[in-house]
């Protein structure tokens, strides 16, 4: 069983929240849905859950509603830890290049952080 862990800033904002509660209701269910998979099933296919191809170690959580494609970006820990650091409406094939940045700066934040405590 993987453990999904919501990245918090430095002040305690949670970007992936309020992410989430940007969506209408029906969407956030459906990514919710997605997110329990992950969790919950021994083996996650891969269109909920894959490496981000030509990054170092990006995992995206995939979830569709309504013709919308929506992504949460995070990163392996310790163990069986994915710590999600941001998420998006996807609106091209390609994932922004923003947005991978995003996530690799708030790994290396994350990572940083937890050598320190």
């Amino acid at each position: 069983m993987i453990e999904i862990q919501f990245y918090r800033t430095a002040a305690g904002a949670c970007p992936v929240e309020e992410f989430l509660d940007s969506l209408s209701a029906k969407q956030a269910q459906k990514v919710l849905w997605v997110l329990r998979l992950v969790r919950e099933l021994p083996r996650v296919p891969q269109q909920y859950f894959k490496k981000l191809e030509g990054t170092a170690d990006l995992w995206e959580v995939r979830a569709e509603f309504g013709g919308d494609a929506f992504r949460l970006l995070g990163f392996w820990h310790v163990g069986r830890l994915v710590v999600l650091t941001n998420g998006f409406a996807k609106k091209t094939q390609k994932t922004p290049d923003r947005e991978i940045a995003l996530a690799e700066q708030r790994k290396r934040y994350h990572l940083n952080r937890m050598k320190q405590t």
